[in-house]
């Protein structure tokens, strides 16, 4: 008799799990208003400026940072601050100067793109690392601060960030990349996860050093065409991360067809432009690994590992994770 209930608990726990998953849907969002609102951060020696997207709600939300590519700034991608918004978190968009739309919006054109390979250098990936520590100080301030439009808005025991291209580059660095053939880090100990939307391998030395020390859950992006016209990064190049995360739990998403300008609402011409196929896949995708690792939803977890999120793919695209993912 006992062995007989313990069956039918398990089989109703299965089957709840089931359930629980299928009615999981990373791109169903609440009614309300997404509030946003823009700040300077003062940094050293520079100002930063943020957008920030908050759900309606005033409960304190996870909060995520965002890094824009080369060139870009904080009104980038509100596709992403929006959706994010309305599933409950609050979305912080970092605009870093020296590598934003600075500076290539009053050049010539025909001395834009010198422009751009030029902001590509070491100081700017040094200002972007020291951007992120500052904004979060930042973030802590203003959420105990009595009368600030942030205080008591944000959850900062459970904080995330992602990025594009640079920003891809930022958010690695942030998550615990090792530089310099493993001499150091730039790890921000505040950052529990990490998305990367065209990620990176060091320029030199082994990306399997690099990546070994990474140990926070992350989710890689990118597409079988995702090459850069700056830096001369391939497609081929955007695979060599994945494999080397051997500590993190890591999933991984090739967009077939998919361009470095997927991500963005930009064209290569810096136009408005969206992809519906793409981007509906990317705030699923990204709003499970959220919820999975910012919220602790198991829903959102499975939903992840059970093959649910091909759902929301291309048959072409590729959906992988690594041993760790499936703890």
């Amino acid at each position: 008799m006992r062995n007989l209930s313990l069956t039918v608990l398990l089989g109703a726990a299965v089957c709840g799990g089931s359930l629980a998953a299928k009615s999981y849907d990373p791109l169903k969002v609440a009614d309300g208003k997404v509030v946003s609102s823009t700040f300077e951060v003062a940094g050293p020696g520079r100002k930063v400026p943020i957008r920030v997207y908050l759900p309606q709600s005033s409960a304190p939300a996870p909060v995520i940072l965002f890094s824009h590519g080369l060139g870009g700034s904080r009104d980038n991608n509100p596709y992403l601050g929006n959706h994010w918004a309305k599933r409950g978190y609050a979305v912080v968009f970092v605009q870093h100067p020296g590598s934003d739309e600075g500076v290539w919006k009053d050049a010539p054109m025909a001395r834009r793109m010198g422009e751009m390979k030029k902001a590509a250098s070491v100081e700017s990936f040094r200002n972007r690392s020291k951007d992120i520590p500052t904004v979060i100080d930042a973030l802590e301030r203003w959420n105990g601060e009595k009368g600030h439009a942030l205080d008591h808005r944000l959850d900062l025991a459970h904080l995330g960030m992602s990025g594009h291209s640079f920003g891809a580059l930022t958010t690695q660095a942030m998550a615990g990349e090792a530089k310099a053939g493993g001499r150091f880090s730039l790890r921000e100990p505040r950052i529990d996860a990490a998305v990367m939307m065209s990620p990176s391998p060091p320029r030199a030395g082994s990306p399997a050093l690099a990546f070994a020390p990474i140990d926070i859950p992350c989710l890689l992006m990118t597409g079988t065409k995702d090459d850069s016209p700056i830096g001369g990064t391939s497609p081929g190049d955007r695979l060599k991360v994945f494999p080397h995360l051997k500590k993190a739990s890591a999933w991984q998403v090739v967009f077939d067809q998919g361009n470095h300008m997927i991500f963005s609402d930009r064209d290569p011409l810096g136009k408005t432009a969206r992809n519906a196929r793409y981007h509906r896949a990317i705030l699923a995708l990204t709003t499970a690994f959220w919820d999975a690792h910012l919220k602790g939803d198991a829903a959102a977890g499975k939903w992840l590992r059970d093959g649910s999120a091909r759902s929301v793919l291309a048959s072409e695209d590729l959906w992988q994770s690594n041993p760790a993912a499936g703890k």
